[in-house]
């Protein structure tokens, strides 16, 4: 019996709901609070990004150089002007689709998903849209532009000799003394290296040899060594001013300051953290790869490599690609912060360059201004103007 009365009372708890009193809850039947409100978007607060090597610059904002700075943005501004240009140089007739060139974001250097036509107005006196015999729109450059590109084409040819030099210099520091040609023509724009430089290297034997690979791969190898090529830029600024080459770089060395020496054995200390010149044309590879020694030759590779570009500045993109000929170690981005004197290091973390700031004035302007960068400081203000602008100086040499 009184197992029923225990089941009895167990199933009427079960069965019957237990609803809150309203009353004591002070709720009103007909309630909204179930329902989530939200902030409008323009409300929210914005959520910072997570801070990674993606985003983080290279540079605290108290020791940031904005003139630096401010050249890796004329490089975004200008991606799309430089990219095409290159790629429609290339093409039959030097035109182009507009349905292909809207497939070819990465090619054409705009951003991807958006529309090519947008890119092409901004640089009105450089690039025109028409409509062909085929009843297609093409893209092809102004008559403006093909003035100014025939004027490029006679600066590269008034230039060969100097970027011949300059290839030879390249394969001179490098471990093998070759180069592979694809690295090259990926860098051309880097050194001002024109784009048929493959073809123009065959006027040279003297220099140069080309060599094919079981696999198909080409190299470019360095024929005879010039020893008057053999000094670097480095060496050139020791013997204008020996005390200032001696204080670009600095390798910390511990010792005990109460070691007893004489002045003349302490000058002798202190030059080993200073910067001893280990020419880069030397077989500095050889060294042990993490010896004080090993450093001092790689960062003059990496001097004499920026000392040979046009805007004595390299990408990490540039300097990884040529990593395993000059013998860099992956600790080269370290490496080069810790020599502020002579290197400065833009952007971030993850996409960085790096420039001689000795060949900068303190406006940021290059001292020494090679013709090809003249050329294209010139094109970059006129793809800046509109049509109807008055163009002064076009062709002009």
């Amino acid at each position: 019996m009184a197992w029923r009365l225990f089941m009895k009372k167990t199933l009427t708890l079960i069965l019957t709901p237990s609803f809150p009193n309203p009353n004591s809850l002070n709720i009103s039947p007909f309630s909204t609070s179930f329902l989530v409100t939200k902030l409008p978007k323009k409300l929210r607060k914005k959520r910072k990004k997570p801070d990674s090597p993606r985003t983080r610059p290279v540079q605290p904002d108290s020791v940031r150089i904005p003139h630096f700075e401010s050249v890796l943005n004329r490089d975004s501004v200008f991606r799309f002007l430089i990219k095409s240009k290159e790629f429609l140089s290339k093409q039959p007739e030097c035109i182009l689709r507009l349905d292909d060139a809207g497939k070819l974001h990465r090619e054409l250097g705009f951003p991807r998903g958006r529309k090519v036509i947008k890119s092409i107005q901004r640089h009105p006196l450089i690039f025109e849209v028409y409509r062909h015999t085929d009843n297609k729109m093409w893209l092809g450059f102004t008559e403006f532009a093909e003035q100014l590109l025939e004027e490029e084409r006679s600066i590269m040819d008034s230039m060969e000799m100097d970027r011949v030099n300059k290839v030879r210099k390249l394969l001179m520091i490098s471990k093998e003394k070759r180069i592979p040609l694809s690295k090259i023509y990926h860098n051309r724009l880097l050194f001002g290296i024109p784009e048929d430089f493959r073809d123009r290297v065959a006027k040279y034997p003297d220099y140069f040899r080309t060599v094919v690979e079981n696999d198909g791969k080409r190299f470019l190898e360095l024929v005879t060594w010039d020893p008057i090529l053999a000094v670097s830029e480095l060496q050139r600024q020791f013997i204008v001013n020996e005390d200032k080459v001696m204080k670009a770089f600095k390798f910390p060395v511990k010792y005990g300051k109460d070691l007893g020496l004489d002045e003349n054995d302490m000058r002798k200390l202190n030059l080993l953290n200073t910067f001893p010149l280990v020419s880069p044309y030397s077989d500095g590879w050889k060294l042990d790869i993490w010896s004080l020694e090993a450093e001092k030759y790689r960062v003059g590779i990496v001097h004499e490599f920026l000392s040979l570009t046009l805007e004595k500045r390299a990408s990490i993109h540039h300097i990884v690609e040529f990593k395993e000929e000059f013998s860099l170690t992956r600790r080269t981005y370290e490496m080069l912060k810790k020599q502020p004197r002579t290197f400065y290091l833009a952007g971030t973390e993850m996409n960085w360059a790096v420039f001689l700031k000795d060949a900068y004035d303190e406006n940021g302007g290059l001292i020494d201004k090679d013709p090809q960068l003249i050329f294209n400081e010139k094109l970059f203000k006129f793809a800046q103007m509109q049509e109807g602008e008055v163009v002064s100086g076009a062709g002009e040499k």
